[in-house]
């Protein structure tokens, strides 16, 4: 674990444009190194698809004692949608990882950068700045691979427990808290579907309850159907929300579709203990080895991951060599850059050489 300044860090490159990917977020990260008092030990592990196709796991025991012995892990894509378990569901260590190190909390933040066109009338004035947390380990997901199937139904359960929803509003208050701090409304939304399933009911019920620690926190409450089309007329409108898990999943994606795509949004899963740290898009082997990968999402990664281990271990100049990597993004955005996903011509390199360069 972490001395002082000196953080060991967990790297899953994955599948598919994971590796692509990360070794610009390395890349970045090797530059904080010279222009402050931080210094990173990286340790690369197999883990994805690549990996099951070679030995049956989509991680090996080694892996998961690494990130176990880690300050904070990195992971690239995983998956591919040749590659199946044998009830035909993908590969998928990024959520293998939050059941074994219990990363309740998804943290996917959406953040217009200047100069990234997004599909909302009066966005580029208005902005958006927005953090949707994603309970990570019960919901829906909860059924991962545990469902009945029958010739005539299919059947996956909903489990929402107290112990992780009262973890999760803490920690969700907690970071309105923070935002308020640095100038931002403060405001904490509640998502969910209260109005017709008990499960939900029961959800907002301890969302109340913690409600009453905080009353320097603005709350809101909106089903999720009223949240998704108000997200998409007035996302200015939102500050921080908390959601079950599959609401989580499809409400990070529309949030990342308003800031100019899964290729710029950044995310974490983060635990009492451990957090993992990835870019929201998934491996693309469409575009795998041509070059064409946006790096952003994963750069924006290591910003939060630094935030997280200035929180973590009071390490004051982490949190500023994130708002670093956050201003350098910024910059050269709005100069111009304009990535492929984006229509433009500016591929892996061209992105990760200009963000070196405003470091």
């Amino acid at each position: 674990m972490s001395a002082n300044n000196a953080f060991h860090i967990a790297v899953l490159a994955g599948d598919g444009i994971g590796p692509e990917v990360m070794a610009p977020a390395i890349e970045v990260l090797r530059k904080i190194e010279t222009k402050s008092g931080l210094s990173f030990r990286f340790t690369e592990a197999p883990a994805g698809a690549n990996n099951y196709l070679a030995t049956g796991k989509s991680m090996p025991d080694t892996t998961i004692k690494l990130c176990e012995e880690a300050d904070a892990i990195l992971l690239g894509a995983c998956g591919l949608p040749s590659v199946r378990y044998p009830d035909n569901t993908e590969i998928a260590p990024q959520i293998e990882l939050r059941f074994i190190f219990d990363l309740y909390a998804g943290v996917r933040p959406a953040r217009l950068i200047p100069g990234v066109p997004s599909p909302i009338v009066g966005a580029d004035q208005r902005g958006i700045d927005l953090v949707v947390i994603r309970e990570s380990t019960e919901g829906l997901f909860a059924s991962m691979g545990k469902g009945v199937v029958t010739h005539e139904d299919a059947r996956e359960t909903m489990v929402i427990t107290r112990r992780t929803s009262e973890r999760l509003f803490e920690f969700s208050f907690r970071l309105a808290e923070r935002r308020k701090a640095r100038g931002k409304p403060g405001m904490l939304t509640c998502v969910d579907k209260a109005n017709v399933f008990k499960a939900f009911a029961f959800f907002r019920g301890i969302f109340d309850e913690i409600e009453k620690r905080h009353p320097e926190v603005k709350t809101d409450r909106l089903y999720v159907d009223a949240c998704a089309a108000m997200l998409v007329k007035r996302p200015w409108d939102f500050d921080v929300m908390v959601m079950e898990n599959m609401f989580g999943d499809i409400v990070s994606d529309i949030t990342a579709s308003l800031i100019g795509g899964l290729g710029m949004a950044p995310s974490a899963d983060i635990g009492d203990k451990y957090a993992v740290f990835q870019p929201c898009h998934g491996t693309a082997p469409d575009i795998m080895g041509q070059g064409k990968a946006n790096p952003t999402g994963m750069i924006l990664s290591t910003a939060l991951m630094l935030d997280w281990l200035a929180d973590k271990h009071g390490v004051e100049g982490a949190a500023e060599a994130g708002e670093k990597i956050e201003r350098a993004v910024d910059q050269v955005y709005a100069a111009g850059l304009k990535p492929m996903e984006f229509g433009g011509s500016n591929g892996t390199a061209d992105i990760t050489r200009a963000v070196l360069a405003a470091l």
